[in-house]
């Protein structure tokens, strides 16, 4: 009986231990380490932890999220380097943040692409499973976008025009090849920094010039350093969970259900609140004495003109799909023919 108890501890405690290890077994306890530029007491922030509890109690206290907001785990490059390395198993991302791994997810904010955000919600119909699929090939999986709105020029002196943006710095997202080479095609003054360092470059003078959603501006306090705000539709932004999918395929299949689920039906809650968020967030910034700017009409189809071809010759060289793009334009021309009179925000913003 002795050899037996030193034989049980010998051979089968490992054996047990290494089963509750197994997809399936519906015993595995799991911590996942998640990181966010949003800061803590957000509404991001706590949305993601009350899905977290959530999960928690659902699976028995097996799944177990953890978020480090903030930005405090670096930038999105080394976030990237960190899930690689299994010390975080995911991010809330930008697009533009997750397209080292996976390219074609910036399908959305090509800048100048959209017109209005019944142009978006058309797209996204129809496109959403794609980007979906697409994640989960790449390595990540995801539960479904939160849309952030629409960015727009912001900046110490009005933009309304291109003459405007001349001699301007103008930020770009780290990753954000579109923007970049469009400003550069219209010899303007592309300016690259992580999210993080968008701050200290609007207070030390490194950049003149940031194009971000409303919500955005309030929520990361740049507003604190513009005095000017274009209405005018630059870029449509989404937000994006991705959990490393070696560290979700570890976890049961009923414990990947009730985290599915639940995310889920976050990432359509956030989706559904953003929109009025930003658009409640652009009236805060009126309000906090911020003034708004006009368009020259006479330079939007010239600000198209360089997007549409800039869009067109790095999504050929880069897309992991090519159809995607050529997809989308033609899902735009099928929503336009239909609603003519809905798909114009950017020329209305002229007025």
């Amino acid at each position: 009986m002795k050899y037996f108890l030193i034989l049980c501890r010998t051979f089968f405690t490992p054996l047990v231990a290494a089963l509750m290890l197994l997809p399936g077994s519906g015993v595995v306890a799991a911590d996942l380490k998640i990181a966010t530029v949003a800061p803590e007491g957000s509404e991001w922030m706590k949305a993601h932890r009350a899905a977290a509890e959530k999960i928690k109690a659902q699976t028995d206290g097996r799944v177990v999220f953890k978020f480090y907001g903030g930005g405090v785990r670096g930038n999105d490059k080394k976030v990237l380097r960190l899930i690689r390395l299994g010390q975080l198993q995911g991010a809330a991302f930008t697009t533009s943040g997750l397209s080292e791994r996976y390219f074609d997810i910036v399908l959305y904010g090509l800048p100048f692409t959209f017109r209005s955000q019944a142009e978006v919600d058309y797209v996204r119909e129809r496109f959403d499973d794609r980007l979906d699929a697409g994640l989960e090939e790449a390595g990540f999986v995801s539960f479904g976008f939160a849309g952030g709105g629409f960015a727009n020029f912001m900046s110490s002196g009005p933009i309304e025009s291109n003459d405007d943006l001349r001699s301007k710095k103008i930020w770009v997202p780290d990753g954000d090849v579109f923007s970049f080479t469009a400003l550069e095609s219209m010899n303007l003054s592309p300016v690259t920094l992580p999210v993080a360092d968008v701050m200290t470059g609007l207070q030390t003078g490194l950049i003149d010039v940031i194009v971000t959603p409303p919500v955005g501006a309030l929520l990361l306090q740049w507003y604190t350093k513009i005095g000017y705000v274009n209405p005018m539709p630059v870029a449509y932004t989404m937000g994006v969970l991705g959990v490393d999918k070696r560290a979700f395929d570890r976890l049961s299949e009923a414990d990947q259900q009730v985290v599915n689920e639940v995310m889920r039906a976050t990432y359509q809650q956030l989706d559904a609140i953003n929109r009025d968020d930003n658009l409640e967030a652009y009236e805060a910034l009126l309000a906090n004495g911020i003034e708004q700017s006009q368009s020259n009409a006479t330079d939007i189809p010239y600000w198209r003109e360089v997007s549409g071809a800039t869009n067109k010759k790095i999504w050929g060289e880069k897309a992991v799909d090519k159809t995607l793009y050529t997809d989308l334009l033609a899902a735009l021309d099928e929503y336009r023919a239909k609603y003519p009179s809905q798909t114009d925000d950017i020329a209305a913003a002229a007025q």
